[in-house]
């Protein structure tokens, strides 16, 4: 019996990269796909302090796409208030999941008390999500509300992550056909030398697709080495220090993968490096851990140190005072730290400290969002605002697109031909508003299918 269709809301992800939440109603349930915190500001914005515009109680399952804060950071809230279900993902994703959200909760927890505002979330709101959590395999469809098939397939953007395709049933729908929907998640760049490449869409009624990058095109992966290795030996060249914020899932373990090739065939000096992020320090055990998800570009194992997170030279500072300690080596060094988009965390520490220095530098290695400190270097700012003080910029700034964990325009749009049939609709989200519109007219040069940039709140009648 057809209980109202299926519709499609759209509650999170769409004013801009962050905040991905998106409402399934289906005959025989709702499914919410993601519930991610809004980033780029402090965690205690009032963006992540808004009430659900669903009833969490209402919600029979999550489905997550990957672990990254922006895409599940708000399950804890969505638990607290009510949601009582189960929460499905890989098994990586899962394990990844649990180790961002504790250290979110942690962030959060220190700037809600310097905005003078209640937690978002409790550590046991936390510990109940853990408990909610179902790992399952790619490429495995199973059905955990009558008539509705769920599938995850590898998305290439970080270990663990997927894409999900959602299969209603016809007898349902009272229809002739399968109805399916995809949720694109975070689609990875090409190439990218630790994970295994995007798998294709197999048949897709409706998709709907990231467009983080829809308005370009990135350098090829194979050239971020060269760019890397220039970068590295113009600023340890002249006694500087560089600095390079990273997210700690993935990116930083690329880095980490490539800076140690580059040791291995001797193009960098050896300088010391410093990995100031516990996350990512606790997320290498993580990709360890999980290393049959992973697919490498070199016989890493067999490398002179065995290891492909780890090489002589590299320090990893887990306790404050260690990172602190940084600050009284005065040689030519690398500093990796959290958080990528320069929106806090230890990155900013350093920045007090070289953003001023005319020998030292900063690499931007991934997506910028509006508002954060990065998005203001990126623009050529001449100072920056760090913890209320106003702090000149005399470093060298560069941004690198090849060591972006989404892929571009043209990724996207091979992506969104499916190896059966055509894409009916497709729905552009996580971007930002001017982005979309032109990815959607590059879409419309090849693409027969109805593309639309959904609002916030909108609700769409799918059949």
């Amino acid at each position: 019996m057809n209980k109202g269709g299926v519709q499609l809301s759209f509650y999170g992800g769409v004013k801009g990269v962050t905040g991905s939440c998106y409402l399934l109603h289906t005959p025989s349930g709702n499914i919410l796909i993601d519930c991610g915190l809004y980033q780029g500001k402090q965690f205690c914005s009032t963006d992540n302090y808004q009430e659900f515009d669903f009833a969490p109680s209402s919600i029979d399952l999550v489905l997550l796409t990957h672990a990254h804060l922006d895409h599940c950071g708000r399950l804890p809230l969505l638990v607290k208030k009510g949601f009582s279900g189960p929460i499905y993902s890989t098994n990586p994703t899962k394990s990844l999941a649990n180790l961002v959200m504790e250290d979110g909760m942690r962030v959060m927890h220190e700037e809600s008390q310097r905005c003078q505002q209640a937690h978002l979330y409790e550590v046991a709101d936390l510990e109940q999500t853990k408990s909610q959590m179902k790992g399952v395999g790619y490429h495995t469809q199973f059905e955990p509300i009558q008539g509705v098939r769920i599938r995850f397939s590898n998305a290439g953007h970080i270990l663990g992550s997927s894409f999900v395709a959602v299969e209603v049933d016809k007898h349902l729908l009272e229809r002739e056909d399968d109805f399916r929907i995809v949720f694109s998640g975070d689609i990875g760049n090409d190439d990218i030398p630790i994970l295994p490449d995007t798998d294709p869409i197999i048949s897709a009624n409706i998709v709907v697709c990231e467009s983080t990058y829809g308005d370009r095109d990135h350098v090829p992966t194979m050239e971020r080495g060269k760019e890397l290795v220039s970068m590295i030996v113009k600023i340890l060249g002249r006694k500087g220090t560089l600095l390079i914020p990273a997210f700690s899932i993935e990116r930083t373990q690329e880095l980490l993968y490539e800076i140690d090739e580059l040791f291995d065939k001797q193009l960098v000096p050896q300088v010391p490096i410093y990995l100031d992020s516990p996350l990512a320090i606790r997320a290498n055990e993580r990709y360890r851990h999980f290393k049959q998800y992973l697919q490498f570009d070199r016989a890493i194992l067999s490398s002179p140190d065995q290891d492909f997170f780890s090489f002589p030279g590299l320090k990893e500072t887990l306790p404050k005072d260690s990172s602190m300690a940084i600050n009284n080596d005065t040689r030519p060094k690398i500093i990796i730290a959290g958080s990528g988009m320069m929106s806090g965390g230890r990155i900013m520490h350093h920045a007090k400290r070289y953003l001023p220095d005319e020998k030292s530098g900063v690499l931007l290695i991934g997506y910028q969002a509006e508002g954060t400190i990065g998005r203001q270097l990126q623009e050529g700012a001449k100072a920056v605002t760090i913890h209320g003080e106003s702090i000149e910029v005399h470093a060298e700034v560069r941004k690198i697109d090849a060591f972006s964990a989404h892929g571009d325009r043209a990724k996207l749009r091979r992506w969104l031909k499916p190896d059966i049939g055509e894409v009916e609709t497709i729905f552009l989200v996580h971007g930002e508003q001017s982005v979309k519109k032109v990815f959607k007219d590059f879409l419309s040069q090849t693409s027969h299918a109805n593309i639309a940039i959904p609002k916030l709140g909108e609700s769409v009648q799918l059949i």
